[in-house]
């Protein structure tokens, strides 16, 4: 008899899943259980095959949530938290489809204009295009009125000059959602990246994770792009980016449950075979507690999770909620793992187990998307 909670299992929660839900959660299933063996050429590669992309966009895996006019599906947020959850299920931090799906169709879908839709979405939909959000400088992280960038108007052009860096898809991105200064304050800009003179990237960078994701910095010397390209009015870029980043944080909350859940599970298999002085390590007494304390945890997280999940669709999730869901379920993600990693003993530090690699590609969780500790001054400011 399994008496596993339901909560170590992704995708088993409070939610109103129907039954496009379920069948778009076994599509994904069988699309990423076919990419996991290709994982370590992709991380040796430092990103994944532009094919893999157009064969997600011809299952219909790409924007779901997008208007079936520009080749999504017409989906619900819960379209993206299948993708999520099923992802993390096969061990692949890559493709970022969320990134490409969830982050940034949605300031085209919102912001941009109909011409800029047609143009783009379908692209996006198809797999045709990879994209790329490019915030964050060398100087200006987690906060974004310290960037740099600029953006000068001259005619019919708008001329880009600055670096971007830590930016993922950078060295695959046909498209780019950038975050310049402009005279009258932070603009978002579609930078299409085909033949653009001026602009360049740099090598993958070398990252302690997710290493088939690639990331990198990008390079903007008096890029010219046309006037069109701006996204949303000028100078409000800085109110568009806070209002998707309560998106971006409640993407990231997803994530990090359904890892937590994930650990749990790898954990509950290995301690049930491997045996210590002739008995299960599960056996232990400190492998229970520490196992019963990381589920109860955990699906305490996914309970806050499915409310906030709930309240995004029912366009109620505020920024500090999603600052508190961001911070608390990162770090249970990264505590988590690291039990779970201990109670592997020798064996969770080898990267053929899957806790190994889930531990490196938590670590990041608690930095991007606002590190933890301005998740912690945006809920502070709330009181």
């Amino acid at each position: 008899m399994n008496t596993t909670p339901a909560a170590v299992t992704p995708g088993t929660t409070r939610l109103p899943y129907q039954g496009e839900h379920e069948m778009l959660r076994e599509t994904a299933r069988r699309f990423f259980e076919d990419c996991r063996p290709h994982r370590e050429a992709w991380e040796a590669e430092g990103m994944v095959p532009r094919h893999v992309w157009r064969r997600a966009g011809e299952l219909g895996l790409l924007c779901p949530r997008l208007p079936a006019v520009f080749g999504g599906s017409d989906g619900d947020f819960l379209f993206s938290v299948v993708l999520i959850e099923e992802q993390v299920r096969a061990g692949l931090a890559a493709p970022m489809i969320s990134l490409h799906s969830d982050v940034v169709a949605p300031y085209i879908a919102h912001y941009g204009t109909p011409a800029q839709k047609a143009h783009v979405l379908p692209k996006l939909a198809s797999g045709e295009w990879i994209a790329a959000v490019a915030m964050t400088e060398p100087e200006a992280g987690s906060d974004l009125r310290g960037i740099r960038t600029t953006a000068r108007r001259d005619g019919e052009s708008w001329v880009i000059n600055g670096q971007k860096t830590f930016i993922s898809n950078g060295c695959c991105a046909d498209l780019i959602v950038l975050a310049a200064k402009a005279e009258s304050g932070i603009s978002l800009f579609l930078v299409e990246t085909g033949g653009l003179e001026g602009f360049r990237r740099g090598a993958p960078l070398d990252k302690l994770g997710q290493w088939a994701a690639d990331t990198a910095e990008l390079f903007f010397d008096d890029v010219r792009l046309p006037a069109e390209a701006l996204l949303g009015a000028e100078g409000q870029g800085f109110g568009l980016l806070r209002e998707r980043l309560i998106e971006e944080r409640l993407l990231t909350g997803i994530t990090a449950v359904a890892m937590a859940e994930m650990a749990i599970r790898h954990t509950l298999e290995y301690t049930r075979q491997r045996k210590v002085f002739g008995k299960s390590v599960l056996d232990f007494q400190n492998s229970r507690f520490k196992l019963t304390e990381a589920m109860t945890d955990t699906d305490v997280a996914r309970t806050f999770l499915d409310g906030c999940i709930l309240g995004f669709m029912e366009g109620r999730l505020g920024e500090a909620e999603a600052a508190m869901l961001k911070y608390w379920t990162t770090d249970l993600q990264n505590r988590v793992a690291d039990d779970c990693l201990q109670l592997h003993g020798g064996y969770g530090y080898m990267l053929e187990y899957p806790i190994a690699r889930l531990w490196l590609d938590s670590r990041v969780a608690r930095i991007y998307g606002g590190s933890n500790e301005i998740m912690l001054e945006i809920i502070g400011r709330s009181l």
